[in-house]
């Protein structure tokens, strides 16, 4: 099952968080990474100011047990899988998949 964000616009830079904190519990994030899908639907590990597919990945952050991924750009109608992969305190590693879907508005 994949999530999904509200849609953003090609135009704005926005962020979009994954909450992890109901699901770690007592366990905390030590790291994240993003992942978003290319055009030929294979998950590709994204660093500042990269380009995937038409949408640009600027940064991410972490605060408490929230991931948070902030995008530019971004084709019209083009829906991206992105995917947060997380590290705890704990050793664990967990991944989710998001649908951010990018629209004109």
């Amino acid at each position: 099952m994949s999530y999904k964000w509200p849609e953003k616009d090609p135009d704005e830079t926005s962020d979009f968080s994954v909450d992890w904190s109901r699901f770690l519990g007592d366990d905390s994030i030590v790291s994240t990474v993003f992942f978003v899908d290319d055009a030929n639907g294979t998950k590709t590990q994204v660093s500042t100011a990269q380009f995937v597919n038409g949408i640009q990945f600027i940064q991410s952050t972490v605060s408490g047990n929230v991931a948070t991924a902030r995008f530019a750009q971004g084709i019209n109608n083009l829906r991206y899988n992105v995917t947060c992969r997380i590290n705890t305190t704990q050793g664990l590693t967990f991944e989710r998949s998001v649908i951010l879907p990018v629209r004109n508005r």
